[in-house]
């Protein structure tokens, strides 16, 4: 009997280890092969050049003030006018908000759909006394070491520096794109975009403009980031999370610390109690949509057990779930994340506070909603809490198809340009202008080819950005090469 149940395990387990080696070797590489792209030439320093002068601009938006730091933008919209003349000498240029800029390159095909570049040159404040923890002063634009150096080299003047070299340099050939080009810039991407892009895309929708495409700043080129790859990954973002603050506040009978009563009864243990269910009991971790695409794209460019792993999700999906919960990169790929961020109770040491009040914040999945969350969280509180959802909260994007024409444009250029480089789909779970575009485009996708190693990805509105002039001439070689491919015939 003993023999014969070992008998039969055995061919389970053959059967077993058939089935994953076959299942493994079935899921063939996605990624497109294509002829490499013509060379561009350029002088990719005075490209630098430029986008050191930019940096030199010191274009901090203010939430509240449209005004602020309006001079400073200005002066970023001279040098712009002065150093990329053909652009502006034949596209038509407008002022969104008065700060953001809008673009206007007509094409030869009237029904053909347009598409959008975007950017924004605005850039986020240095944090306080970290001023001196530069290599280089942050605002003073140097070229050094084979980087440009200062705020805004990477978020996001490089995107736009690229974008107009790129139409410079195909306005000076002569080329003219079927499809009408927009280029916007924001002036208020760090603070929301409420004034420039929203209202951009509010000019377009009343124009009765339908874009076939948006492409805008959101993941990048990563290098060594994403573990079991080697090669570098192009990680394009098709969907945006959502994004909620829900306010709590609780009340209860005040009192003298010398008299406290029951446990958990004060505004303050309420507090902590609910605070504590919220991030125990947070939404559902699953791999699916778009982190399931993501992943099935990077499986057959793995070795060893990742691959068989993300090959084989049917046995191995709880175990790689559990996995890619545990970092918090991956985590937020998986699920609507829950950030306790604010709370305040009391103003003195021996009095019983009567209210309490705490903001949480959710990054939303797409497939969850706003009014889900709101749900979940009034589910895990109770009754005795008051919730309110701060202004500027939205729903997560549409998630743009990858058997579209548009994106199938997009790989293949990226092909072209980065043979050696895996594309695949991603979700964006920052937050970008192009959101605000959604009423109008048919897809929107949040990429440029910055390469990112992963001791870069601290630069990200931190000490030292910087970007690199060889890269920053790639990425004017992207935008020219993706523009000269939509007056392609399709493949």
């Amino acid at each position: 009997m003993i023999k014969r149940i070992l008998l039969v395990l055995a061919a389970f387990i053959v059967v077993l280890v058939a089935a994953l080696a076959i299942n493994t070797l079935r899921q063939g590489s996605r990624q497109v092969q294509v002829a490499p792209a013509p060379p561009l030439a350029m002088d990719v320093n005075a490209v630098a050049d430029k986008l050191a002068g930019l940096i030199r601009f010191q274009t901090i938006p203010s939430q509240d003030d449209p005004a602020f730091n309006a001079g400073e933008f200005r002066k970023l919209h001279a040098f712009l006018e002065q150093r990329f003349p053909l652009v502006h000498a034949k596209l038509k240029r407008e002022f969104v908000g008065e700060l953001s800029l809008l673009y206007t390159w007509p094409g030869t095909d009237a029904n053909a759909k347009p598409v959008m570049l975007m950017a924004h040159h605005d850039v986020a404040p240095i944090a306080p006394g970290t001023e001196g923890n530069w290599d280089v002063p942050p605002f003073s634009g140097q070229v050094k070491d084979g980087y440009i150096w200062g705020r805004g080299a990477w978020d996001d003047k490089g995107n736009l520096v690229a974008q107009l070299e790129a139409a410079e340099i195909l306005l000076a050939s002569g080329f003219q794109p079927r499809q009408t080009v927009y280029i916007f810039s924001g002036a208020d991407e760090e603070v929301s975009g409420q004034r420039g892009a929203k209202q951009a895309a509010r000019l377009l929708q009343e124009r009765k403009v339908r874009l076939d495409f948006v492409i805008d700043e959101g993941l990048v080129l990563t290098e060594g980031v994403i573990p079991g790859v080697a090669a570098p990954a192009a990680l394009v973002g098709v969907a945006e999370k959502g994004y909620t603050s829900i306010q709590l506040k609780v009340s209860a009978p005040p009192g003298h610390s010398s008299m406290p009563p029951p446990a958990g009864t004060t505004a303050v243990g309420q507090m902590a109690v609910a605070l504590k269910r919220l991030e125990d009991e947070q939404f559902p971790a699953e791999l699916k949509g778009v982190a399931r695409d993501l992943f099935a794209t990077l499986a057959p460019e793995m070795k060893s057990m990742q691959r068989v792993a993300l090959s084989n999700l049917w046995l191995f999906g709880p175990l790689v779930e559990a996995q890619l919960a545990r970092g918090a990169s991956t985590n937020a790929m998986l699920r609507t994340t829950t950030a306790l961020t604010i709370v305040n109770a009391g103003n003195k040491e021996n009095v019983i506070p009567g209210v309490a009040e705490a903001t949480v914040n959710f990054r939303i999945l797409p497939g969850d909603t706003r009014v889900g969350v709101m749900q979940h969280v009034r589910s895990k509180v109770g009754g005795n809490f008051e919730l309110k959802e701060w202004p500027g909260s939205v729903d997560p994007t549409p998630v743009t198809a990858t058997d579209s024409a548009a994106y199938r444009q997009l790989e293949r250029t990226l092909r072209s340009l980065f043979p050696d480089t895996i594309v695949a789909p991603a979700l964006y779970i920052a937050g970008s202008d192009s959101q605000h575009f959604v009423p109008v485009a048919d897809h929107i996708f949040r990429f440029s080819p910055v390469r990112a190693k992963p001791e870069d990805l601290p630069r990200l509105h931190g000490t030292n950005e910087r970007l690199a002039v060889a890269n920053l001439g790639e990425l004017v070689r992207f935008y020219h090469q993706l523009l000269r491919n939509l007056n392609a015939p399709a493949p």
